[in-house]
């Protein structure tokens, strides 16, 4: 697992001074090493009987899809206000400075399914948490949310509580 930190590339000062950034896209410009990252996530979920995987905008989107198609799971998308087409659902979350909010659509998930959350980073957990209120709401059961990478300092996995919380790789901040 250490030699996929060899592919995530650190940027100080990015999006604001004060943070580092842990940028994905060289792992994803490596095949090997995108694949490596797909199977190990895999094979956290490996053994859990999923209905869905729910990609989180954006990122979630690369990697909960090739998850998908690895375990032969429905995809569901949660994105930013105004991007999808059908008649959504929403659930607003508020952020260091103001709000956001994120829609699914309204028939995208039904009663007792089997859910599990994908996103690239989980931080403070408050996108993720918000999420997996969408899936609740559509009466969806969450087995767990799954990471490429958690900042671990930041303690998003007490937002997602009583979920599991699983990651390839774990970084302090």
């Amino acid at each position: 697992m250490e030699d996929l930190k060899n592919y995530i590339r650190d940027i100080e000062g990015f999006p604001k001074k004060g943070i580092i950034f842990h940028d994905i896209t060289p792992l994803l410009q490596n095949a090997k090493a995108f694949e490596a990252a797909i199977d190990e996530m895999a094979k956290i979920l490996d053994g859990h009987e999923i209905d869905y995987l729910v990609g989180i905008e954006a990122r979630g989107f690369i990697f909960a899809s090739a998850l998908a198609l690895k375990l032969r799971t429905g995809l569901v998308i949660v994105r930013k206000p105004g991007k999808l087409p059908y008649v959504t659902i929403n659930a607003s979350y508020d952020l260091e400075y103001g709000s956001d909010s994120l829609e699914v659509h309204r028939d995208a998930i039904h009663d007792g399914s089997k859910v599990v959350l994908i996103d690239d980073l989980l931080a403070t957990g408050g996108t993720a948490a918000t999420a997996g209120k969408l899936v609740e709401q559509l009466g969806g059961e969450i087995l767990g949310y799954c990471f490429l990478v958690e900042l671990t300092e930041l303690g998003g996995d007490k937002k997602l509580e009583p979920h599991p919380v699983w990651s390839v790789l774990k970084y302090s901040v």
